[in-house]
Order: structure tokens, then sequence, then C-alpha cells
């Protein structure tokens, strides 16, 4: 019976020792394919990230328009009131106006 208990022994030492290799290799590609996962997850955050970016970037440039735009119509409004003001200046009526208009060419008339 001494005999018998010994390989008992023996054959329940091996089977741990199996079934720990086969847990430890399961966990270890386990924990490739959640690196892999997270590393397609942050590639997709950047590129939505980046995207972000040139949208954020887009729209500044677009607003720094949209001011110097307005800048250019208050400039307008100020510069008529300082020509009417300081110069004196005056739109002339109808009866000073003079059109000119130059006679068009055949290739213009196309």
């Amino acid at each position: 019976m001494t005999t018998v208990s010994i390989e008992n022994v023996k054959t329940k030492i091996k089977n741990p020792k199996v079934f720990y290799y086969v847990l430890l290799l399961i966990l270890v590609l386990g924990s490739a394919v959640m690196v892999v996962f997270q590393v397609f997850e942050y590639r997709h955050d950047y590129r939505e990230l980046s995207k972000y970016y040139r949208e954020r970037d887009d729209l500044n440039a677009e607003w720094g328009r949209l001011l110097i735009e307005q800048q250019t119509f208050g400039a307008t409004a100020q510069i008529g009131t300082r020509a009417v003001t300081q110069l004196r200046m005056y739109s002339p009526p109808a009866k000073q106006t003079v059109v000119i208009s130059l006679p068009m060419k055949t290739e213009d008339k196309k």
C-alpha cells in the first residue's frame, strides 16, 4: 500500500504543475490580447483627438478671419465719418456727377 500512495502523491504533484502551466499560459495570452486591444483603442482615440485639434485650428482660423472682417466693416464707417468731419468731403450731387463709359471692343462683347 505504501507504493500506491507514493505513486498517487507523484501524480497529484504532476497534475497541478501542468494545470498551473496551462493557467499561466492562458493568463499570458489573455494579457497579450488585452495589450493589443488597448493599443488599438489608444490609436483610435489619438486619431479622433487629432481630428478635433484640426477642427479647432480651422475654427480658430475662421474666427480670426471673421474678426478681421468685422474690423474692416467698422473701419469703413469710421473712415467715412472722418472724411466728412475732418476733411470736409461730401458726395457730389447728381448734377455734378459725370459718368464715362469706354467703347467696348468685339472681344469684350463675347
